[in-house]
């Protein structure tokens, strides 16, 4: 096309699979205020993808905003509701009864209400 001078005035548009806000949108209770006077206060989780060997793998960490430690962790080779369910549940199980914790995601997968326990929920 460009020998003979032929221009395409037409442009493909890119795949995009942004669809808009979907589901419930939770309140924002930590404020971006990332530090917790005790262990068991906040919590903070998300999904991250990258390459290892040629492989893509996905990490969903749970990172405890007072010691910095990671309480939990999953890995997947994509990112799906039993990997969330699964490093929440780990989780879950090294937290005392009456524990007031807040638990932040941006990840969708993270807040659905089937990848909480029903107790821990409340």
């Amino acid at each position: 096309m460009k020998e003979t001078g032929i221009v395409c005035r037409v442009r493909m548009k890119k795949y995009n699979s942004y669809k808009g806000e979907v589901g419930k949108v939770a309140l924002n209770l930590l404020e971006r205020n990332f530090e917790a006077e005790k262990s068991n206060q906040k919590w903070v989780t998300d999904v991250t993808e990258f390459c290892l060997f040629g492989q893509k793998l996905c990490l969903s960490p749970i990172l405890d905003l007072c010691s910095r430690d990671i309480v939990s962790y999953s890995i997947s080779d994509k990112p799906v509701l039993s990997m969330m369910t699964e490093m929440l549940n780990k989780a879950f199980e090294k937290i005392p009864d009456g524990t007031n914790l807040i638990l932040n995601s941006e990840s969708r997968l993270a807040v659905s209400a089937q990848a909480i326990p029903k107790d821990v929920a409340q």
